[in-house]
């Protein structure tokens, strides 16, 4: 949680509206800090954050000691990738990296929530 705080704006909600479903494959659109660079947000006021349970990811943030920039594994329009080929076939030229590991327990992306509003953006 720690490292979410210089890039969430606290002032404008209650982050313990979150805090159940952390850790866990729940995405938050929170309000973003006012730092928080146009790259990151796009051209919305908030961010869309998550506190991961999975062990990869748990590992990768405290191993690097701070929060990861991620999108989804496909492109915009096409069926997310569900495997390191998959992602590879995305985007081959376009990664540095790809981490092989177990996906999660979900059958779909993870649902995102607006923290403000309550309302499902995705289910």
């Amino acid at each position: 949680m720690e490292q979410l705080y210089p890039y969430i704006n606290r002032n404008k909600f209650n982050i313990d509206k979150t805090t159940p479903s952390w850790p866990g494959p729940t995405t938050w659109v929170v309000p973003a800090a006012e730092s928080v660079s146009h790259y990151l947000r796009g051209d919305h006021s908030g961010i869309a954050v998550r506190v991961s349970d999975h062990p990869l990811t748990s590992l990768l943030c405290r191993s690097f000691r701070g929060p990861i920039v991620s999108t989804s594994a496909n492109p915009d329009g096409h069926t997310p990738a569900l495997s390191a080929n998959g992602v590879e076939r995305y985007f081959a030229d376009e990664v540095d990296f790809i981490l092989e590991g177990p996906l999660g327990e979900l059958e779909k992306p993870t649902p995102i929530y607006d923290v403000l509003t309550g309302k499902v953006l995705r289910p």
